[in-house]
């Protein structure tokens, strides 16, 4: 997609928000974009706006879930795996109510393709496992397929924003 309108998607779905409440202090834990995805920042910041608290996803080690470190709008980065922009590791480790997700594609029964680590999922099942946490995945309208192959390991997705609308899986 060219640069303007994969701008133009970001923008729409900021503007329009999150599908569900986030009460003021909640912490939305967002992600950096590599390369040609889709760029969460708009909406990072307009939650901000909201009163929500911010985090973003730090890589622990292959096999290991994320560490979602506190982040606001202006924070230090180091460059972490394949180059991707994350918390210092000074930052305090948070458990997030909202997670959005990058992805690869996804389909309408909530499931999506990452890129084949498995980190989203093994942090998602953790984070569960400890209270009630709203996956929300944010992609192109493009990236959508019929079916992803999913397997018990896959953690479904609560909503998918793109730029045409909002699918909800709930």
């Amino acid at each position: 997609m060219p640069v303007a309108e994969r701008q133009a998607a970001a923008e729409t779905i900021a503007a329009r928000g999150l599908p569900v409440e986030v009460p003021p202090g909640a912490i939305v834990s967002g992600f950096m974009p590599m390369k040609t995805e889709i760029n969460p920042l708009l909406l990072l910041r307009k939650l901000t706006e909201a009163g929500a608290l911010l985090a973003l996803p730090a890589i622990d080690g292959r096999g290991k879930p994320l560490i979602m470190r506190a982040w606001k709008i202006g924070d230090a980065f180091k460059a972490g795996q394949w180059g991707i922009r994350e918390p210092v590791p000074e930052a305090p480790e948070v458990a997030p109510d909202f997670v959005i997700v990058p992805l690869a594609a996804f389909d309408r029964e909530g499931q999506r393709i990452g890129y084949g680590a498995g980190y989203y999922d093994m942090t998602l099942a953790a984070l569960r496992a400890e209270k009630k946490v709203i996956a929300i995945g944010m992609a192109f309208a493009v990236q959508e397929i019929p079916q992803v192959p999913a397997t018990d390991r896959d953690e479904r997705l609560d909503f998918v924003l793109t730029e045409r609308e909002i699918i909800a899986f709930r």
